[in-house]
């Protein structure tokens, strides 16, 4: 039996709207590297930190948030993320120095989305259960199509209004995405009188709604290390592009819009992968179809390290965004494939935090290598060295049906 007003799809829409803007502020940052550089007369290392401290915090944060958000609901700790993703804009627009972009935009942003992502991604699982791939599919295609969108509105803005404004502009959409946020994200169907999918008897098997393991029990299995360790390896290169893209371009002689083009492009592949590989899970199992995002952002990067071609980085980067977009989309799934969705806040969370690491030291490590060697090969070379281990690790766990099979979920 159909749920009347099935509210389930206003969650995917709030959802979509936060990880937009949100990660739209985040991913536009390549636009800002060398205005911010020439400001302040800094390195590339010292400006790739910038942006690494954010990455570092939004997935750390992970975990705590998504406890907070399993007691409470999602609704307040998202909005109250965006909040302050928008006060770090603010902050870093009224800088007079390289050290207040870090607590402005680093330290802001980074908090900020911290709160935000797995929260709001953690409530979609739960408003779902047959439809649960499609419905993550829409709503982390925010990300996408945040990147598409910010990028060249963040330099139309620095072009025809300097810096310091375009991060206030960035702050008052991100406000307003803020109390979108607070109206749409609720905490769970049953809380409503309603069900996932929005019919009775959709959540059963597996997938089953507020079913599943704690974070404690979770932690305490293989599947749960061999995940943590593969999004750990592939998240040393999976940011690099979007803090070095542009001044990458600009080394071989390209231009700056052209940069942020590309940046674009990384977007409207994520948006893309996110529902072109859907098909390919079906095929071949979410398992597998998992690996195989990590072995396409490993080869991707292979080609970026190996050429400066106009038509290739394009090429590049539109490959590269569709397995990003495909492993955003997948993971929230594979995870609740294998550990349910009772804590799933709190598992993402904890997955999550092993991209902290990565993000942290993949962007930097390229910037000091730049400004030590003059290169960024080696490093990329690196990130896609670390993305085939990734791939390895997530084949080298049981199917999730088998090992469920073995070892029933717990009961909520």
């Amino acid at each position: 039996m159909k749920d009347r007003a099935f509210y389930g799809w206003w969650v995917v829409a709030g959802t979509f709207a936060v990880l937009c803007v949100g990660f739209g502020v985040a991913y536009c940052f390549a636009a800002f590297f060398l205005p911010l550089q020439a400001e302040f007369g800094a390195r590339r290392g010292d400006i790739s930190l910038i942006f690494a401290v954010a990455g570092g915090l939004y997935f750390s944060l992970g975990l705590p948030s998504g406890a907070i958000a399993d007691r409470v609901g999602p609704r307040w700790v998202v909005a109250g993320g965006m909040a302050l993703v928008a006060l770090g804009a603010f902050a870093a627009s009224q800088a007079t120095a390289l050290w207040h972009v870090y607590v402005g935009y680093g330290a802001g942003v980074g908090i900020g989305i911290g709160l935000a992502y797995v929260p709001s991604v953690a409530a979609v699982q739960r408003w779902f259960a047959q439809q649960r791939g499609l419905a993550t599919g829409i709503a982390v295609a925010g990300i996408g199509v945040g990147t598409i969108l910010a990028p060249p509105l963040a330099q139309a803005l620095i072009d025809n209004l300097g810096w310091r404004a375009a991060y206030v502009w960035l702050g008052v959409i991100t406000l307003a995405t803020a109390v979108f946020a607070a109206f749409t994200l609720l905490r769970s169907p049953e809380l409503y009188g309603q069900h996932p999918d929005g019919r009775a008897g959709a959540a059963t098997g597996m997938a089953a709604a507020n079913s599943g393991d704690s974070l404690a029990q979770a932690a305490r299995t293989l599947p749960f290390w061999l995940l943590f360790a593969a999004c750990a390896a592939n998240a040393f290169g999976l940011f690099i592009p979007y803090v070095h893209l542009v001044p990458y371009v600009r080394d071989a002689g390209l231009s700056e819009a052209y940069g942020v083009t590309l940046i674009a492009l990384l977007g409207i592949g994520s948006t893309v992968g996110r529902f072109a590989f859907a098909g390919l899970a079906h095929r071949v199992g979410r398992q597998r179809a998992y690996a195989a995002m990590f072995l396409g952002t490993g080869a991707a990067q292979l080609l970026w390290a190996s050429t400066t071609d106009v038509w290739l980085l394009a090429v590049f980067a539109t490959l590269f965004g569709a397995f990003y977009g495909g492993f955003v989309a997948m993971a929230p799934s594979v995870i609740a494939d294998y550990f349910g969705t009772r804590a799933l806040g709190a598992i993402l969370g904890a997955q999550y935090a092993s991209v902290s690491a990565g993000a942290l030291l993949g962007p930097t490590a390229a910037g000091f290598m730049f400004d030590f060697l003059g290169s960024y090969v080696g490093t990329i070379v690196a990130g896609a060295a670390l993305a085939f281990a990734g791939a390895g690790c997530i084949l080298a766990a049981p199917s999730p049906a088998t090992w469920r099979a073995a070892r029933p979920l717990p009961a909520a």
